[in-house]
């Protein structure tokens, strides 16, 4: 979504040529401001309720540190908001932060959870290009481990970002349909290897689009990093001696969540459930993100969970009772609420 306040600030930024795509591509999408169309969009699945968030792009890329925190604050004042206003539609919301100053993002997130009630907080792949494990991000990953809440880990590489290094740009949108991936996928290796879900190991970090490629490459993932180091030249160790790790890092990488949101591929998802567990997948869609501009993924997402083997109460699970355990989250609501 984007609360009213928070997309008129959006649209009106005019001095970030990187901005403009993304602008008319939002504009483009009625969806993410129109609630009179989303909630008849969502009317079609009968009891369901969503969790929200603020669209792309990242906080970091709207200007000034000053300014980006200003943003957070208004995107989370207006996402909680549209929950109270809006029960029976919404079933609460991950809050948006700015990482380019922790501080101020540890000042924002516990704000957001203690007095505007969020259920988590998202963040990207990168920080205007800086690696996700740096040591400056650490008292934030404590400080939401220690909260109980989850971190929504969202993709956010352009095309910036060549596909070879004799290019200057990426081709064909390769940025977004493969390098969207692989980022989410580099984020969770650096996550393990430096760490993190050694020192923090209550940290949930919920993966977009079904965990990205880490399910689809489990052999290499297992076996394959049981050998890390072996095929690193002498003069690069380096590169290669991460945080001490007690577990093999498959182990790692199988304490991540993940979400449903997978375009409708089927098989893609079923091995998403298999590798994580269907205890750790949590429904999601990328409405209104599909060529619909809003119920297409989401009826696609619910029609392969119809289709996958899975036992009811897996089922259930996924569809909202992993969400209601792993966020605290009481479904239950007045009489004629959606679920």
């Amino acid at each position: 979504m984007l609360p009213k306040e928070y997309a008129e600030r959006f649209f009106s930024i005019d001095d970030s040529p990187a901005l403009r795509n993304l602008q008319a591509r939002t504009r483009g999408i009625p969806a993410l401001v129109d609630l009179d169309l989303r909630f008849s969009q969502m009317d079609e699945f009968g009891d369901y309720r969503q969790i929200i968030n603020v669209a792309a792009p990242p906080l970091e890329d709207l200007g000034s540190p000053a300014t980006n925190a200003e943003m957070a604050r208004i995107a989370n004042e207006g996402l909680a908001k549209l929950v109270a206003d809006h029960p029976d539609r919404f079933a609460g919301f991950c809050a948006a932060v700015s990482l380019d100053d922790v501080d101020r993002a540890i000042e924002e997130a516990e704000y957001a959870f203690t007095e505007l009630g969020a259920l988590g907080v998202q963040i990207y792949c990168h920080v205007n290009g800086q690696p996700m494990d740096q040591a400056r991000l650490d008292p934030f990953y404590e400080m939401v481990a220690r909260s109980g809440k989850i971190i929504q880990v969202h993709p956010n590489r352009t095309s910036a970002w060549s596909d070879f290094p004799t290019e200057t740009r990426s081709k064909f949108e390769i940025w977004w349909a493969l390098g969207w991936e692989y980022d989410l996928s580099v984020f969770m290796a650096r996550a393990v290897f430096s760490g993190a879900l050694e020192r923090w190991p209550e940290l949930k970090f919920l993966i977009h689009h079904g965990g990205a490629m880490i399910p689809h490459f489990a052999g290499r993932v297992g076996a394959g990093w049981d050998q890390l180091g072996a095929r690193t030249p002498e003069d690069q160790k380096e590169d290669v001696q991460g945080y001490p790790l007690t577990k093999r890092p498959l182990e790692y990488f199988k304490m991540f969540y993940c979400d449903t949101a997978t375009f409708g591929a089927e098989e893609a998802l079923r091995t998403s459930i298999k590798f994580f567990g269907a205890d750790r997948v949590l429904f999601a869609s990328d409405s209104p993100y599909d060529p619909e501009k809003g119920p297409g993924f989401i009826r696609a997402t619910i029609q392969n969970l119809e289709d996958i083997d899975l036992t009811a109460e897996e089922r259930s699970a996924i569809y909202s009772g992993n969400a209601s355990r792993i966020l605290g989250l009481d479904l239950a609501l007045a009489s004629g609420a959606r679920r």
